[in-house]
């Protein structure tokens, strides 16, 4: 009995050591096993998330959905690629999204959402994304979560410090990563500097139906612009993006491009130069870029190539363009809700330093300048800074704010998210992150008026979080508790791609204008029929067009026959139906191409060559309802020489 009382001893001190060694300090309270933090991320059946969050899908070219704060993946939104789920990219209503002055091109590299704002604060229209590879800039509705427009950067390469906004949603930015020969030309690579240039493109969007269309690009120097952020409140009308390699090396770049003390933030004043173009300003150059939009009223995209770009010499407008320089290889360039400090992030840096919007105005009327560069002012580094952030860690990167005085940067070498105060520069609390955070995001810690309560840190490395799935992991999302005077870890997720940055609002900004269906008798796609009994088969030489109706359970028509071998077949498919959530899928077996999803009342189009004489099934690929598995039909391919006419049924 003794003998036994001492095991439980032993196994109860076990267990006590294993759960204190598991909270930080031993403090349950702050531990992200305690059961206060599960029920803060904790939503219960038939609840809802208090907020949405949108990240970035990397290199999976999509953006990502997810609630805060469950960490749970909503939605994947198809945006630079080919989507099998939905047919996006497949279907010839959305192929023309993905034209490319260089051919249709299905995917890309999505780095950095922003929601569109009036007034400085998030209203819930749009959310603009980049594609970081073949330069692009996406637009997406947050009525319909789909992607509504897509356009070309000429010029540019490694489309990198977009697609930020400003305030008013009167410009998306389009920063180059990757300087390169403007206009582009067959010339020697280690001509590089001085004749590399960086195009910093300024694209309007029109506030009522969000169509974008550049107004101007600004011509740089030959430097990489990273990233970048608008200014708000006090400091509208600026946009400021933090460079590297002002070397201007071309050649083994992490030796070369960090030669230099210090490289720049450059601030642009876009009004300014909006008023230089509005007067006749600027030069009209060649250029070859896509302007794709999808129109909701036919349910289909129209590509259209366009032939020239306004470009802007920064040095023919006195007062627009000024360079504050910042610690080495700055990533981040962030600007706080009052729009008073811009924050330069020196990857090789301990410190974060922070500059002063007032501090630049006052060093631009005196002309505190130490130099120019390609006729550009530089202004002196004391006279802009407001102050330095000191042992905030290790490889800092990105800073956002909580409307509260408090800024949070990440530290990618130490692995940690520092909390520090605004106009004291002091440290207040570090929590570390699990492994190499990159980017972070409060919801709406991107303009006037953050949403305090969550910051979530985007990792790059797993490591040990999940269980292992082979070499490859998805990254891990961590949310933090920043209600309180420190940060407390909640919960961490896996995200799909590499979250490079992400944008959250209130679900309640959104859940009201969530479009549920789209309605029939507001339905103008060319092909689409208004009811079953419009079903019906029509050929044009080799092109077969087939007007299908489906609603549950039945497509109409089912049975096909008269189609021959190198026929090129166009299955137009409606959804008739008008409830929410009862989508209707379309496959056929031999097509090249993917399913499409057919959404309540829209029509959607998926092209079917067939190879192979035969009877072949089509079916509805998502469960719709008990007689699912009911929902099909047959096409009935006859040799390329028959003389079959086209039959149909239509459920007689």
């Amino acid at each position: 009995m003794k003998r036994f009382t001492l095991q439980i001893g032993i196994a109860l001190s076990g267990m006590v050591l294993l759960f204190s060694g598991c909270n930080q300090g031993g403090n349950a309270a702050n531990g992200a096993l305690s059961s206060s933090a599960a029920e803060k991320v904790y939503v219960a059946p038939g609840e809802q998330d208090e907020f949405y969050a949108f990240l970035s899908g990397g290199y999976s070219g999509n953006l990502t959905v997810y609630g805060l704060p469950s960490g749970r993946m909503f939605k994947e939104i198809p945006v630079f690629s080919q989507f099998p789920t939905s047919g996006y990219g497949y279907s010839e209503e959305t192929k023309p999204l993905l034209i490319t002055s260089h051919g249709f091109i299905p995917w890309d590299d999505l780095h950095h959402p922003d929601i569109s704002q009036t007034n400085g604060e998030l209203d819930g229209r749009w959310i603009f994304v980049n594609g970081n590879n073949t330069p692009r800039i996406a637009r997406v509705s947050l009525s319909t979560f789909e992607t509504e427009e897509i356009i070309e950067i000429p010029n540019s390469a490694g489309n990198h410090s977009s697609s930020f906004i400003t305030e008013n949603t009167e410009y998306v930015v389009a920063g180059t990563r990757f300087s390169v020969p403007v206009p582009q030309r067959d010339m020697p690579i280690n001509e590089y500097k001085g004749n590399f240039k960086g195009a910093l493109t300024f694209i309007n969007v029109d506030p009522e139906h969000g169509h974008m269309d550049i107004k101007f690009q600004v011509i740089m120097p030959g430097f990489n612009y990273d990233l970048s952020h608008p200014g708000r409140g006090k400091s509208h009308g600026w946009f400021f993006f933090s460079t590297y390699n002002t070397e201007e090396a071309s050649t083994l770049q992490e030796v070369n491009a960090s030669q230099n003390d210090k490289d720049f933030i450059a601030a642009i004043n876009w009004k300014k130069i909006e008023e230089y173009v509005n007067n006749g300003g600027g030069t009209e150059m060649p250029a070859n870029y896509a302007h794709n939009v999808y129109d909701e009223s036919t349910h289909m995209a129209r590509s259209t190539m366009k032939k020239k770009v306004l470009t802007v010499d920064p040095t023919k407008v006195p007062g627009a363009v000024f360079l504050l320089p910042t610690p080495k290889s700055p990533h981040g360039c962030d600007v706080d809700p009052s729009g008073q400090y811009i924050i330069g992030a020196g990857k090789l840096s301990a410190d974060i330093t922070v500059h002063s919007f007032d501090n630049m105005l006052a060093a631009i009327e005196a002309e505190k300048y130490d130099g120019y560069a390609y006729g550009i002012p530089i202004l002196n580094f004391e006279e802009v800074l407001a102050g330095v952030v000191k042992s905030g860690g290790l490889g800092p990167l990105h800073t956002e704010f909580d409307g509260k005085g408090n800024a949070y940067t990440t530290f990618f070498i130490s692995s940690e998210v520092v909390k520090w105060q605004l106009e004291t520069w002091q440290v207040v609390d570090r929590k570390p992150t699990f492994y190499s955070v990159g980017h972070l995001m409060i919801p709406g810690g991107n303009s006037r008026k953050p949403f305090g309560k969550y910051v979530v840190a985007m990792n790059k490395i797993t490591k040990d979080r999940y269980l292992p799935t082979g070499p490859e992991m998805e990254h891990s999302a961590q949310i933090y508790d920043i209600s309180g005077e420190k940060m407390e870890l909640l919960y961490d997720f896996p995200t799909h791609g590499e979250p490079h940055y992400a944008a959250g609002c209130p679900a309640d900004l959104l859940r009201q204008n969530s479009k549920k269906i789209y309605r029939l008798d507001e339905n103008n796609h060319p092909y689409s029929i208004k009811s079953p009994v419009d079903a019906r088969v029509e050929r044009e030489g080799k092109d077969v067009h087939i007007y299908m109706s489906t609603i549950r359970s039945h497509f109409t028509p089912d049975n096909i026959e008269g189609i021959k071998v190198g026929d090129r077949v166009y299955f137009h498919v409606t959804n008739h139906e008008q409830d929410f959530d009862v989508p209707h899928g379309f496959a056929a077996i031999g097509a090249n191409t993917s399913e499409i999803l057919v959404m309540p009342g829209q029509t959607k189009t998926i092209v079917w060559e067939p190879k192979q004489v035969g009877v072949w099934p089509f079916y509805c690929t998502d469960f719709c309802s008990a007689l699912h598995q009911e929902m099909q039909g047959y096409v009935r391919v006859s040799p390329t020489n028959s003389s079959i006419e086209l039959s149909w049924s239509v459920g007689e």
